[in-house]
């Protein structure tokens, strides 16, 4: 009976292996279910009626009035997210792509000195920045503007990182060595060899900055006051403390949250495999 159950593949450690992943999963899944069902509810049925299941949806009704409520604010508030989060994003990848192929492949003094400095990056809280950052831009006029969002989600301490541990394993010492000798300069050794090499960390870097800068809360409510520039995050919690006036500005609340996880979504799904690759790929080659 053994020899039958373990061809079969049901051993009980794999038994157990695949219910503690689907628990978990439905675990994370389980408020991405509740906000799809809530977005199709009225402001009645959203407490009348049970959480988890449709009460006569009106999905199309709903997303219309987030759309053109007060204005059309909401759209506003989805343009400067994409802006502070894909701009951001990508820049803060070319920026970690040369920082982390520097420190990877040229030697020079201090390089270990400035790579502790980053390793410190990583473990300290942004939300300790805020304010020193405000502070700093407050002095030079950027505050209440986009690029005081914009300048400190350039930055990734962890891209950088990511970026040397994978440019050591991936970039051939060799490699650029021919290059140099046909006479490459180092600009274009980085612009079409280097960057070709490192695809995988540069889309898991730019990844993980996208959802970063897309669910930063902290640093724009320091940043802003216009509620104009305000991203997703920042417009949703005014609403949220408006709805003790306002009572349907619940029900926008949930549909507007609703449509920010969707960009998320597609950015996953469509750059999982080149994560799970850019993760993996420095630690299996020599």
């Amino acid at each position: 009976m053994t020899a039958a159950r373990m061809r079969t593949g049901l051993r009980p450690g794999r038994i157990l292996l695949v219910a503690f992943l689907a628990l978990a999963a439905g675990y994370f899944l389980l408020p991405v279910y509740w906000l799809a069902v809530a977005a199709t509810k009225s402001n009645e049925s959203l407490y009348g009626s049970f959480g988890l299941w449709f009460d006569n949806p009106r999905l199309w009704h709903n997303l219309s009035q987030v759309f053109t409520y007060n204005d059309h604010i909401y759209p506003r508030w989805a343009l400067n997210s994409l802006l502070y989060a894909g701009a951001g994003a990508v820049l803060a990848t070319l920026l970690s792509a040369a920082a982390g192929f520097a420190l990877a492949k040229y030697r020079f003094r201090g390089r270990e000195a400035v790579f502790k400095c980053v390793l410190a990056g990583v473990l300290l809280p942004s939300t300790a920045l805020a304010l020193p950052l405000y502070l700093m831009f407050n002095k030079i006029g950027l505050t209440n503007t986009y690029w005081g969002v914009l300048i400190p989600s350039m930055v990734s301490p962890f891209g950088v990182y990511l970026c040397r541990i994978y440019a050591e394993a991936a970039v051939p010492d060799n490699l650029l060595e021919a290059a140099r000798v046909d006479g490459a300069s180092e600009e274009r050794i980085f612009g079409t060899v280097v960057l070709r090499l490192m695809t995988p960390a540069l889309v898991t870097v730019f990844l993980f900055q996208f959802v970063h800068i897309w669910n930063n809360y902290f640093l724009p409510l320091v940043m802003l006051s216009d509620d104009r520039k305000y991203p997703i995050t920042l417009g949703l919690v005014t609403w949220e403390r408006a709805a003790d006036r306002t009572a349907e500005l619940t029900q926008y609340t949930v549909g507007g949250a609703f449509v920010s996880v969707i960009p998320l979504a597609v950015a996953m799904l469509v750059l999982q495999r080149y994560w799970r690759t850019g993760l993996t790929e420095g630690s299996v080659k020599e």
